[in-house]
């Protein structure tokens, strides 16, 4: 810590669920135009809003705003100083956990992998060869369709002649 800040006494803040933003105005010593604005600037402060719209500050919410004035007022933090505060911070507190299965793959095992991916690579990068053309068909458009869908063509005379085979009234 810089300087000679002081952290944020539990016993200062109320044992309350929830905290209006002028109560925590009071608490922090900061109009409540700031809390707003540092809303803005910092993610981790997030109040809920109830029915009415009104901002309810938990008890983590009004710790966040006593740790953002402290360290813009106290220790001399710009806002970007001060959120790279938090991130390094949040960055210390995420455990690193190994990969799911790291170390469990034996190198021999990672070569068999790799040389199939490289046969895979090899065989998508060939060009594709030409399929076996059949006569009268078109090797991308499938074969056009006739325009009566009866199997059987209709008996047209040749000559012209009436049909003896229909009757006339």
């Amino acid at each position: 810590m810089r300087g000679n800040a002081h952290p944020a006494r539990a016993a200062e803040i109320p044992d309350k669920l929830y905290f209006r933003i002028g109560e925590v105005a009071r608490l922090c010593e900061v109009p409540a135009y700031v809390l707003r604005f540092w809303e803005s600037e910092f993610p981790q402060l997030k109040p809920n809003k109830g029915g009415t719209g009104q901002r309810l500050y938990r008890r983590r919410d009004v710790e966040m705003a006593l740790r953002v004035k402290r360290l813009l007022y106290d220790e001399g933090y710009t806002i970007p100083g001060a959120r790279q505060v938090f991130k390094s911070e949040l960055k210390q507190k995420e455990p690193q956990l190994p990969l799911p299965g790291a170390g469990l793959i034996e190198p021999r095992q990672i070569q068999g992998l790799r040389r199939e991916l490289e046969a895979i690579a090899a065989m998508l990068s060939r060009p594709v060869g030409k399929p076996p053309a059949k006569p009268g068909i078109h090797p991308i458009h499938p074969p056009r369709r006739t325009a009566s869908r009866s199997a059987v063509p209709p008996q047209i005379p040749f000559d012209g002649a009436p049909d003896p085979e229909a009757s006339v009234d």
